[in-house]
């Protein structure tokens, strides 16, 4: 199995604001429903968030638009295609950003 970040991001899906018990097995029942699933990996530390690789992007696309909001492992999630950036990428570029502004 290739590492989360290594995953065609065409295919692959953010899933936040997960409980701190999300279970792999439980986000895979109710992501399969969109269609053939390649990958799921669930933060455990920090907990709260998943990425699910799809075989198909159509199929990806399908299920942001049909399980964002809904609940999932006793929270109402956010799904969202991954941009392919991590925090550490998003803290940088507004500390740039802040530098251009003033």
């Amino acid at each position: 199995m290739s590492r989360y970040r290594e995953w065609d991001l065409s295919c692959k899906v953010y899933v936040g604001n997960l409980g701190t018990n999300a279970s792999k097995y439980e986000i895979e029942k109710v992501f399969s429903k969109y269609g053939n699933i390649r990958n799921v990996w669930v933060a455990r530390n920090p907990p709260g968030f998943a990425f699910v690789e799809f075989e198909d992007p159509r199929d990806a696309e399908d299920a942001v638009r049909g399980l964002d909001g809904t609940r999932c492992c006793g929270t109402r999630i956010r799904v969202e295609m991954s941009n392919g950036r991590t925090r550490r990428d998003r803290r940088y570029s507004r500390y740039v950003l802040y530098i251009h502004v003033t």
